[in-house]
């Protein structure tokens, strides 16, 4: 059974950047998808990066050339580093494991607030 907990979220400027990671522990997430995922007040949570067990990626077109998904699977960690980031991407982020035949894993999830 795979965990996660997501750090690194908090209050930025609009402009500025954040890297969230999310640690997995219980087993290793080498041939897992790993997703970031957000949710703002009153919407839907949303698919914000994923990347597979290649190292191939997907982003939101509202993200893409701002965020950059990675994983360091010796780390068995997996970050998303947001630049030029906007009001609008405030928002709980949340990462999740998922593979086949098996239930997906959510972390508690990581307050981001861009605000001036």
């Amino acid at each position: 059974q795979v965990q996660l907990v997501e750090s690194g979220g908090g209050l930025v400027q609009p402009g500025g950047s954040l890297r969230l990671s999310c640690a997995a522990s219980g087993s290793s997430t080498t041939f897992y998808v790993m997703g970031w995922y957000r949710q703002a007040p009153g919407k839907q949570r949303e698919l914000v990066a994923s990347i597979g067990s290649s190292g191939n990626t997907n982003y939101v077109d509202s993200v893409k050339g701002r965020f950059t998904i990675s994983r360091d699977n010796a780390k068995n960690t997996v970050y998303l580093q947001m630049n030029s980031l906007k009001p609008e991407d405030t928002a709980v982020y949340y990462c999740k494991a998922s593979r086949a035949f098996q239930s997906a894993a959510w972390g508690q999830g990581t307050q981001v607030t861009v605000s001036s």
